[in-house]
């Protein structure tokens, strides 16, 4: 048996997996993107292209 995956993602929308059996952790919420962990990380590859978390994003501007 195969552990089944979801994405998920926190405020600063930066990505992660957790197994779809288990309660999320606080701070994290669900994208509706499910599967095998090989093609979750490779969804995260393909939607997670800024890797700088959102509080930071557009501040390197202000100084």
């Amino acid at each position: 048996m195969s552990t089944e995956f979801c994405v998920v993602m926190n405020d600063e929308t930066q990505y992660s997996i957790w197994p779809r059996n288990r309660d999320l952790p606080a701070g994290w919420r669900g994208t509706g993107f499910a599967g095998t962990r090989e093609s979750c990380l490779e969804h995260i590859d393909t939607v997670w292209t800024d890797m700088c978390p959102a509080s930071l994003r557009g501040k390197e501007n202000d100084q």
